[in-house]
């Protein structure tokens, strides 16, 4: 009978260094951080632009290009506007130190009588009246002079209607000064409708007539040694009186007036 023969055990094998574990370099440190990862973005071919877009490229040019007659231009145009600044500057400044130093007030003017003759109201076709009106002109100011030049005109309307018309005398009245003007005014075959004679006549009637005088002067002003140019004064005044005759007096007056620097 032959003999059993049992294998017997080998020895173990060595495991492959390359397949065990790696093996930390201390026993609590930690495991180590893996790499960060990759991102990979994908951009549509037509969107990649090596240059800019034409349109873009045209405008760059447009900007970079130095026009030197356009610069010269905004140059000027900006040497211009910085005088006139200059000059609108100085200018305020002198007609504040002017305002400070010689304190101009304004000249007051009203009508201090009328006399009306040849106003005949017995025919309702033509009228030829002349009216005599006081005019008392009154500067306030102290170092300011007025010039009264020519070509002034004073009229006299009932209602919309111009009865008579003249003019001021060309006169200076100096600063501190009260002048009292009568002007000679007169009207030539005045038309008179139906509905204003009538009115008219129902005017005088009540003994309350409501004229209207208008005054159109043009003025120098002297301020020291200097003298203004024309400035154009004009004023109104409503006035009522009791008759149209030379007795007649002034029952209401209202006088306003406005300034007009150029012409």
């Amino acid at each position: 009978m032959a003999d059993r023969v049992h294998p017997t055990s080998s020895p173990p094998r060595s495991a492959d260094a390359s397949q065990l574990p790696p093996k930390p370099d201390h026993p609590g440190s930690e495991s180590p951080v893996p790499p960060p990862a990759t991102y990979v973005i994908q951009v549509p071919k037509d969107q990649i632009y090596r240059h800019p877009p034409p349109e873009n490229a045209r405008r760059m040019k447009n900007y970079s290009r130095r026009n030197p007659r356009r610069s010269c231009c905004c140059r000027c145009l900006c040497w211009t506007l910085g005088l006139l600044a200059l000059f609108l500057v100085l200018l305020a400044a002198t007609a504040g130190i002017l305002y400070l130093v010689f304190r101009p007030e304004s000249p007051k003017y009203s009508v201090e009588d009328v006399a009306v003759r040849g106003f005949n109201l017995s025919s309702a076709s033509t009228v030829s009246p002349k009216f005599d009106v006081t005019i008392r002109a009154r500067n306030p100011n102290n170092k300011i002079g007025i010039y009264y030049e020519k070509e002034s005109s004073v009229e006299v309307y009932y209602s919309d209607v111009r009865l008579c018309n003249g003019a001021l005398p060309a006169f200076y009245q100096p600063s501190n000064n009260l002048t009292v003007l009568v002007t000679n005014l007169e009207g030539s075959n005045v038309i008179l409708s139906s509905g204003v004679h009538s009115a008219l006549v129902n005017d005088q009637e009540k003994g309350k007539v409501p004229l209207r005088v208008r005054v159109k002067a043009p003025v120098k002003l002297k301020i020291g040694a200097v003298k203004t140019w024309t400035i154009t004064v004009k004023v109104k005044c409503d006035v009522a009186v009791d008759s149209l005759t030379t007795s007649s007096k002034i029952l209401s007056k209202d006088c306003d007036y406005s300034v007009k620097l150029w012409d």
